[in-house]
């Protein structure tokens, strides 16, 4: 989608740190912005902020409630019309911040998985349907992280983390094939976010439900959160330089946006495991499905 001026982008998490630099980047190339949240303090300064540039209008919105959301996506087309970007970007990482056996709660699993894969998932049934009516040139941004690409040996939780972000790199994988399969004029990109100074820690600690974790295990995730934010602060990208990423990918309509090259070894030493565990020779199945795939190309 090369030409973004004028269009209209809708992101969420979209006040506050790799949204709010997407937000910049994207008010800075003459697009309309409509942001969600869950924080009204930080949509009111974005809002303030992003105003002297562009259109804007913002709304308070948990990317888990489903009809909140299309009454947000009606009232955001109605204010600074018909959304042809969407970013889905709102996201938590509490997983990363307990052990795995304080882990093992359906609490911790609905709370990220519901964030951070059924929110994309809400994003993407409520936006595309209308983006394929209007016939496109559109693009769906959906952001994964470097723990959905691998898990990295220093890492001994965030399994509900990893679990969410890999169904999101998948995700993403799918969604651009299908929709090239159909000929549709949308593309999809999945931002990859490494070492990013973001306070994503104390953020996600701070909205975490009520009884989800004991008030001991609250003051080690505070604390963890803490720390982990001080070093993206000291060691990760700039917000704004992450925007212009994600509007350089859009322009360019690339599949993988990563912020950095923290995953890169352990992809490849994944990778490589995989593909050495596979039998050393194929199968009558593999060979019947490798052909079957060559003749559904053959007939595009």
């Amino acid at each position: 989608m090369e030409d973004v001026r004028g269009a209209t982008a809708f992101i969420t998490g979209g006040a506050q740190g790799i949204g709010r630099g997407i937000a910049r980047a994207f008010a800075g190339a003459g697009m309309r912005l409509a942001l969600a949240d869950v924080d009204a303090d930080a949509l009111a300064e974005a809002r303030a902020e992003l105003a002297e540039v562009t259109d804007v209008a913002v709304f308070e919105l948990d990317v888990r409630d489903r009809e909140r959301y299309a009454e947000v996506a009606d009232a955001a087309e109605r204010s600074v019309g018909p959304v042809s970007v969407l970013v889905n970007n709102a996201g938590v990482g509490v997983g990363a911040l307990q052990s795995i056996s304080a882990e093992l709660s359906y609490a911790t699993w609905d709370y990220v998985v519901g964030i951070n894969l059924d929110g994309v998932n809400n994003g993407i049934q409520t936006f595309l349907p209308r983006m394929i009516e209007r016939g496109g040139p559109g693009h769906v941004v959906n952001t994964s992280s470097a723990a959905g690409l691998a898990v990295f040996p220093e890492r001994s939780s965030g399994y509900t983390y990893h679990a969410s972000k890999f169904a999101v790199t998948g995700l993403s994988e799918a969604l651009r094939r299908g929709l090239a399969d159909e000929g549709r004029p949308i593309g999809v990109s999945v931002l990859i976010p490494g070492m990013v100074g973001t306070k994503v820690g104390e953020n996600s600690v701070r909205m975490l439900p009520a009884g989800v974790v004991s008030d001991r295990e609250l003051a080690a995730m505070n604390e963890l959160a803490e720390a982990g934010d001080a070093a993206l602060r000291t060691y990760g990208r700039d917000p704004d330089e992450v925007g212009a990423m994600v509007l350089a990918g859009v322009r360019a309509d690339l599949l993988y946006l990563p912020t950095d090259r923290l995953a890169a070894d352990v992809v490849v030493k994944r990778a490589e495991a995989l593909v050495a565990a596979m039998p050393a020779e194929e199968s009558r199945y593999d060979s019947a499905l490798a052909d079957a795939m060559r003749e559904r190309r053959a007939a595009r």
